[in-house]
């Protein structure tokens, strides 16, 4: 037990970092991803190319190679990021490609007959959107987004790569320096309740978005 106590400093320290990255990357990469969604269907071509280039290519390639590109990548080409920096502009920009495509596939669920009848009744496209669509929308893509926040709270521990000191870092430098479990038992723990509460917490917002219940 005293063990557990004294590890509890650090891995709290570990936490606020992992929890700083999570919060953040959601804050940014979620209204990122809706206004990405709504590009990806524009009927400007070349906006509509780029995004589907630019989902393509944060999809298709690891994380992890995102991460090491932002801080060593640029770091070649001159562009010298501060670690952290480099981390949340990896996360924010890969989750967002994956929401705009949750938000894109969304958008295009909604029958054409609503766009029709907002038009007879004389909503402009930001009317229709605003007042018709993404309500249906947000409804529609909620257990997608729960699952890519969940992946979200694990994959922050990807940022061990840049020598950042996160929760699994942390742990992992007890476990080597203690030669013992403990610590990784701990970070289980931790994750175990972000995932826990992440997973209340939309399960609440589908039930509040279940209009027919």
């Amino acid at each position: 037990m005293d063990y557990i106590l004294m590890l509890l400093p650090s891995m709290l320290k570990g936490l606020t970092v992992t929890l700083k990255l999570f919060f953040l990357t959601l804050m940014l990469a979620l209204p990122l991803g809706i206004l990405m969604g709504m590009a990806r269907i524009s009927n400007f071509k070349p906006l509509k190319w780029f995004m589907e280039f630019y989902v393509w290519l944060f999809r298709g390639t690891p994380l992890l190679l995102q991460l090491l590109f932002m801080y060593f990548g640029l770091m070649t080409l001159g562009i010298l990021l501060e670690r952290e920096v480099a981390a949340y502009l990896a996360f924010v920009l890969n989750y967002s490609a994956y929401l705009a495509e949750i938000f894109r596939a969304g958008i295009q669920s909604i029958d054409r007959g609503q766009y029709e009848a907002a038009d007879v009744l004389g909503l402009n496209r930001f009317q229709t959107m605003k007042n018709i669509v993404m309500p249906q929308v947000f409804k529609r893509v909620l257990p997608p987004i729960g699952n890519e926040v969940i992946n979200l709270v694990k994959d922050t521990a990807l940022i061990y790569v840049l020598a950042i000191s996160e929760l699994s870092r942390v742990a992992r430098t007890h476990v080597m320096r203690d030669d013992t479990f403990v610590p990784f038992i701990i970070a289980a723990i931790f994750y175990l309740i972000m995932t826990g509460t992440v997973q209340q917490f939309f399960k609440w917002l589908e039930s509040r978005f279940d209009y027919y219940r």
